[in-house]
């Protein structure tokens, strides 16, 4: 059987008119990964704070599968789609430990993390950097000022996609990597 041949990727995609819940649903039952970055938002109903975890940006998920299951899911619904890199048109997949490292940051749903289009920052001005400890240790990214926050961040990116800013890091937890 071909599925056997196949291994499982990272896609980057999109679930239209904010169904990322009713997509999330689907593909579990389908057995297959899934991530939707997601954060914590304070909002008003009737009258009251409530705190409730939504996606960062809605409409995009992450999807782990072979190509032929995802494929065969994708054909049954309509809003479930590609993101696709707009210079090649080329589907976007993101590697394995692109993904582990952005889902290690990102699934913390800390709330001191900043999440950027990918056209709103230079990476290019950074310095590539690894922290050696806290909640972060061991994860990898680029080290540079981002708006919204007084100090440097490390920035990790899903290129293309997304990128995310971890909270304030002491500099003594951070080494430069050459």
């Amino acid at each position: 059987m071909e599925t056997e041949k196949e291994s499982e990727i990272w896609y980057a995609m999109r679930a239209t008119y904010r169904r990322e819940p009713d997509a999330m649903r689907l593909l579990e039952k389908e057995k297959l990964g899934c991530f939707v970055p997601m954060q914590y938002k304070i909002s008003m109903k009737k009258g009251k704070k409530v705190r409730a975890l939504v996606p960062v940006v809605h409409n995009l998920l992450f999807v782990h599968a072979r190509p032929s299951e995802l494929k065969r899911v994708k054909s049954q619904v309509t809003y479930l789609q590609y993101i696709t890199d707009t210079r090649s048109g080329q589907k976007i997949i993101v590697p394995d430990k692109d993904m582990q490292r952005f889902i290690a940051v990102s699934g913390t749903y800390n709330d001191h993390l900043l999440y950027f289009q990918p056209d709103e920052l230079n990476l290019s001005k950074g310095t590539k950097v690894r922290v050696t400890g806290g909640e972060f240790e061991g994860q990898e990214g680029v080290f540079l000022k981002v708006k919204g926050a007084r100090d440097r961040r490390v920035v990790i990116q899903i290129q293309g996609v997304i990128a995310v800013a971890m909270a304030t890091i002491h500099p003594d937890l951070i080494e430069v990597i050459k």
